[in-house]
């Protein structure tokens, strides 16, 4: 008789519990950003999440069509919000604790940005 496995070891890709609350903070997140009456959050997109594995902290990494010379305002913007944002997620996923968030400009966009436009610059000499 064949046995099923099921819970944790039941044979499917290994999602560590901090990518998965990360993901949901990040959809919980997205959605209250826009239902803020800010004109400086108007177009900051949350571009993924960094939860420690005790769910104390979690990094909030963001861009926007402002970039570098928004990140400071863009910050303090959401630092005004960080105890709704908290209430909201700890309404939304249930859990005994919620993780105190921070916020951080993405950087690897950025730089990834930078080097298309290196790229780009190199092929117009090119040609």
């Amino acid at each position: 008789m064949a046995r099923r496995n099921s819970g944790r070891n039941s044979g499917g890709p290994k999602y560590p519990r901090s990518a998965r609350v990360g993901e949901t903070l990040r959809e919980i997140i997205a959605e209250d950003l826009v239902r803020f009456d800010d004109e400086r959050l108007a177009f900051v997109t949350v571009t993924g999440i960094d939860v420690d594995p005790e769910l104390n902290r979690a990094i909030v990494f963001f861009d926007s069509l402002a970039g570098e010379d928004g990140d400071e305002e863009i910050i303090e913007a959401l630092g005004e919000y960080r105890i709704r944002l908290q209430s909201s997620i700890a309404r939304q996923i249930k859990a005994k604790k919620t993780p105190i968030l921070e916020f951080k400009p993405d950087m690897a966009i950025r730089s990834s940005e930078r080097i298309d436009e290196i790229l780009r610059a190199d092929r117009e000499r090119r040609a």
